[in-house]
């Protein structure tokens, strides 16, 4: 993360170092959060996986129910019940809180992969939009995720504009 910092203040130092030239440079930013939220592209892919994901996350949680029905019933009557009852009821759940885990972590893994392939289209098509708007624009530099930027920097509303105009 240094070096990126090192970098762009070396960068900026020579494209400053003319006062001629400072003159004329122009520089923009691009929110790529705001992006990803706002972005017609961004709230279609988390549609998309919000469809693809429902009826694994409806299963997960109908499984943590049922995991919390058999601990409760557990509590609640471990006392009065047989030994062999209990031990079988107590496997039960031990199985079924072991399947639930697998499940859930393999969804979040499946998850994540997808959300991750989403993002990556999102970013490539923000990325064409944003060389079209420098290029169109003659912007000199257009910075992406910096500390801080003064908001009359800031070219995210007309990446989101082309990006809806893209669809």
């Amino acid at each position: 993360m240094k070096v990126k910092t090192v970098v762009l203040a070396s960068l900026m130092s020579a494209l400053f170092a003319t006062g001629a030239y400072a003159a004329e440079l122009k520089v923009g930013y691009v929110n790529t959060q705001r992006i990803f939220r706002d972005a017609p592209a961004a709230q279609k892919a988390a549609k998309k996986l919000e469809g693809e994901f429902a009826k694994r996350d409806q299963d997960l949680q109908r499984m943590a129910k049922q995991l919390q029905g058999l601990q409760e019933n557990l509590e609640k009557n471990s006392v009065t019940m047989a030994e062999s009852e209990r031990r079988t009821k107590e496997k039960e759940f031990g199985e079924l809180s072991r399947e639930f885990q697998r499940r859930q972590r393999e969804f979040r893994e499946d998850l994540n992969l997808r959300q991750n392939e989403e993002n990556a289209a999102v970013i490539e098509k923000a990325n064409k939009a944003i060389k079209q708007i420098a290029e169109a624009e003659k912007f000199d530099l257009i910075l992406q995720d910096v500390v801080w930027v003064s908001p009359r920097l800031d070219v995210t509303d007309r990446v989101i504009k082309a990006l809806s105009e893209a669809k």
